[in-house]
């Protein structure tokens, strides 16, 4: 039983390595051109297997969706045309790109299924039926 323990905890590090790699990114104008901001987001340090570390990313990556849709930190930018489809479409495709059902389950705790269905976000059978 400490050997499935152990190897589960070893899991969630390098899944946690993995998604320091994760990025977020919005569509904003540059003098008539269209660029893509991608900004990335830190899971180091975060136990993704428990909610409260599947919380803590999900606000770093709602915080991140915002401001490449907006401000993007860039001089010469400005926001999105559409700032809430951008950030919608940040935070779902970052989201998607995880694929961790807990990060997944804060999501639906404030968008439909059928706004996760449009990002392609997997949603397990059991969080479907709730």
């Amino acid at each position: 039983m400490n050997t499935r323990k152990a190897a589960m905890s070893a899991l969630s590090v390098l899944g946690a390595a993995t998604l320091m790699c994760t990025l977020v990114a919005g569509n904003v104008s540059a003098r008539d051109r269209e660029v893509t901001v991608a900004i990335q987001v830190n899971a180091q340090g975060l136990d993704l297997s428990q909610p409260e570390g599947a919380h803590e990313l999900y606000m770093r990556i709602k915080d991140a969706a915002y401001v490449a849709c907006t401000r993007a930190n860039r001089v010469g930018l400005a926001p999105a045309s559409n700032q809430s489809a951008c950030y919608e479409m940040a935070l779902g495709d970052a989201v998607r790109s995880v694929s961790v059902p807990l990060l997944t389950r804060a999501y639906l705790a404030t968008h439909t299924l059928r706004e996760a269905m449009a990002h392609g976000i997997d949603v397990p059978a059991q969080m479907a039926a709730k």
